[in-house]
């Protein structure tokens, strides 16, 4: 199979780019636009192109963690966060506001949303990297 040089260093430079706006959509996504599921998307996409210019053997070298690993750690961190507003006497998933006070940064402020989002951004990247290695999977890779 013929691989295209000029994706692969598309690809190689915009891989990073797509990880950060990833990011931007998670953290940004509780106040606008955005959130896990979109941030999980766009660093799926991103994991995407990689199989699409190098194929199978190249995504297994880019991801350092096994996708199941990512979909475990997200659905734990998802229910955990649901589960600690109950424990504390709340409804579940009821968001709480968390201020921590940060050497050389200052006060920062958060809300337990964005740990639930965490949860669901590794839960859809985990499956997406899965399913791209259940397609790209022959006898021969096994």
């Amino acid at each position: 199979m013929k691989r295209s040089m000029i994706l692969e260093v598309a690809v190689q430079a915009e891989f990073h780019t797509l990880l950060l706006v990833s990011l931007f959509f998670l953290f940004a996504g509780h106040n606008q636009p955005g959130g896990g599921f979109a941030g999980g998307l766009v660093a799926s996409a991103a994991f995407a192109l990689v199989y699409v210019a190098g194929g199978p053997r190249q995504l297994r070298r880019v991801t350092k963690v096994p996708s199941y690993v990512l979909m475990g750690v997200g659905l734990m961190l998802a229910v955990v966060t649901g589960m600690t507003s109950l424990v504390l006497g709340h409804e579940f998933l009821e968001s709480a506001k968390l201020e921590v006070d940060l050497p050389l940064i200052g006060p920062a402020k958060t809300t337990s949303v964005l740990f639930f989002d965490t949860g669901v951004y590794l839960v859809v990247l985990g499956m997406i990297l899965m399913l791209l290695e259940q397609l790209g999977s022959d006898e021969a890779d096994s």
